[in-house]
């Protein structure tokens, strides 16, 4: 089941209850993303800005800011600057990856090409650290600023713990926070200081952007194996570029010698055949990887819903609550 056929949608109600907010944020991207000398950067920017993605990351700023009170402009700004960073990564990841497809649509390298791909990637990093800047705030700063280093390393710690068969549940928990957690954290923490909270409010921001972007990450990586497109990529994809994610992190420890020569030959050494992927598969329901896995993504959310057992109660909190559960529901 995809996140758009779930029985409900807590990013819907979000995006309903922060619906002026979210209008200035597109505003403000729109405005930030111009460029009078270079029209290709617009144009690139847009393809991927306005394909339909649900401004998860930003909604959490702006829900962060607004359940603590907020009532200042800046919260925009800060939206806006997560929504910058994410898109520049995404940009970069699918050079790096030699993707042809992101959210169903064909990526901009493909459209374009990946010089233009990576150059309007460090367009749109510089543009976020206008928008930080502009918040006035040094706290502001080196919060996007730390995550933005994060996701960097955790993508090249990716790069080379990806197809090392000694990588372990430990390597990849670091990569996962790194290259996804580490903007969620920094989403939910960013509108918590903006707000003027206490260091045990922002801490528990922090907490649940952390724990729900781990399980974000397990479950895209689950449902790679999972016989659907409901993550808007071909199933196989990590299997394909040789990822090693923790369904297999699990099943190369369980594995015997011949189970693991397959997965040297086809992770290591990237020699594979027609009929590899679904003998993959195979290996993971044998060891009970898929499943074991599926327990902790489940898990990952709790987390992220006790972490915000501080907060007081009110609306917006019971739909971050709710978003959690929403984020595992394609593997319940």
């Amino acid at each position: 089941m995809s996140l758009d056929h779930a029985a409900t949608k807590p990013h819907e109600q979000l995006a309903a209850a922060l619906a002026d907010d979210l209008a200035a944020v597109n505003r403000l991207i729109r405005e930030r993303m111009a460029s009078e000398h270079a029209p290709r950067i617009p144009e690139v920017t847009a393809h991927l800005v306005e394909a339909g993605g649900k401004r998860l990351r930003p909604m959490l700023t702006l829900a962060a800011a607004r359940m603590c009170g907020y009532d200042g402009p800046y919260h925009v700004h800060l939206a806006a600057t997560v929504e910058f960073i994410h898109t520049a990564t995404l940009l970069h990841d699918d050079v790096v990856d030699e993707s042809s497809q992101r959210r169903g649509r064909p990526t901009a390298n493909l459209l374009w090409d990946n010089t233009s791909s990576v150059l309007v990637g460090d367009y749109l990093f510089a543009r976020s650290f206008q928008l930080m800047v502009e918040t006035g705030s040094m706290r502001v700063l080196d919060i996007l600023a730390n995550a933005a280093a994060t996701i960097a390393e955790g993508e090249v710690l990716q790069l080379t713990a990806a197809s090392d068969l000694a990588t372990t549940e430990d390597i990849y928990l670091q990569v996962v926070r790194g290259k996804t957690a580490a903007l969620f954290s920094a989403a939910m923490e960013v509108g918590g200081e903006i707000a003027g909270q206490n260091a045990a409010t922002k801490q528990a921001l922090y907490d649940y952007g952390d724990a729900l972007g781990v399980s974000f990450q397990i479950v895209d990586d689950l449902l790679d194996y999972g016989g659907t497109k409901a993550t808007g990529k071909n199933v196989g994809d990590d299997f394909r570029e040789r990822k090693l994610t923790l369904p297999v992190i699990r099943a190369v420890a369980a594995a015997d010698a011949e189970e693991r020569a397959f997965w040297v030959r086809t992770i290591e050494k990237g020699k594979q055949e027609e009929g590899d992927l679904d003998y993959a598969i195979t290996l993971l329901a044998k060891h009970n990887t898929m499943e074991a896995t599926r327990q902790d993504a489940l898990a990952w959310a709790e987390k992220a819903k006790t972490a915000l057992d501080t907060i007081p109660d009110q609306p917006l909190k019971k739909m971050l609550v709710d978003l959690a559960d929403y984020v595992v529901a394609r593997i319940t």
